[in-house]
């Protein structure tokens, strides 16, 4: 079975029962194919469980389990979660998010960086403010 690149990495965090028959057959030869991928399958739909059932006491056996898998993506990522466990932990509980506010940094450093060099302060004021019919 030929499997596109992007597909393990895909069918990694979507559940079951939002997979089409294709996308089922493809995760299921690949656990057949990868034990790694089975392996790296069912830790993160249990962190992703953690995230969505805003459970944070299921944290440290998921971060254990994720250690002892062996992956090394896996294991640095948990490394990286214990450095900062506390922070993790109010996102898993806390309804808040600076997404907002990362997507509005990220839209504007990406228009700064398209007129880098171009036109001015005017062009950029066109570009940041919302086209306003009869003006």
């Amino acid at each position: 079975m030929r499997v596109p690149p992007v597909a393990p990495s895909y069918l990694c965090l979507k559940p079951r029962g939002l997979m089409t028959r294709q996308e089922l057959a493809t995760t299921t030869e690949l656990k057949r194919a990868a034990p790694a991928f089975a392996t790296i399958r069912q830790l993160a739909m249990r962190f992703r469980g953690i995230l969505h059932g805003r459970d944070p006491d299921k944290l440290e056996s998921w971060l254990d389990d994720a250690h002892r898998s062996g992956l090394y993506g896996l294991r640095r990522f948990a490394y990286t979660i214990r450095n900062d466990l506390a922070a993790v932990r109010n996102a898993i509980t806390e309804r808040w998010s600076n997404g907002q506010t990362e997507g509005q940094i990220n839209r504007l450093k990406t228009l700064k960086r398209q007129m880098d060099g171009r036109a001015g302060t005017e062009l950029l004021r066109a570009r940041l403010l919302p086209f306003v019919h009869g003006q």
